[in-house]
């Protein structure tokens, strides 16, 4: 990705291997995020709701039905960002969505065979 230095704007494009620590390199399963700034520094968590639980609790919503005030969930990570890296983070996330989009423009527009 490329990084912008702050002293003379300058584009440098590094290429970054990251080695696993621990169980690092295993995927972990998340269906709920959320960001918290502190001090300079944005937290995201990422959890785990049972898939069941949000059903039943779309059901009751739809259905008119009295909801609980909370729901509980597993954290499965909490990454602690510096503004800046939440920053490129969010033009990866961009650049990511975007892409998904185009693809999903090009199936669409394929021919039906």
């Amino acid at each position: 990705m490329p990084e912008r230095t702050e002293r003379n704007e300058k584009l440098v494009t590094l290429n970054v291997k990251l080695s696993p620590v621990g169980t690092s390199d295993q995927p972990v399963s998340a269906n709920y995020t959320t960001v918290g700034v502190a001090q300079g520094i944005a937290y995201v968590d990422f959890g785990f709701i049972e898939p069941s639980a949000l059903g039943t609790l779309a059901r009751s919503a739809r259905e008119g039905k009295e909801v609980p005030k909370s729901l509980d969930g597993r954290l499965a990570v909490r990454v602690a960002l510096p503004l800046d890296a939440l920053l490129r983070l969010q033009q990866q996330l961009q650049q990511v969505v975007a892409g998904l989009r185009g693809q999903r423009a090009a199936k669409r527009d394929e021919p039906k065979g």
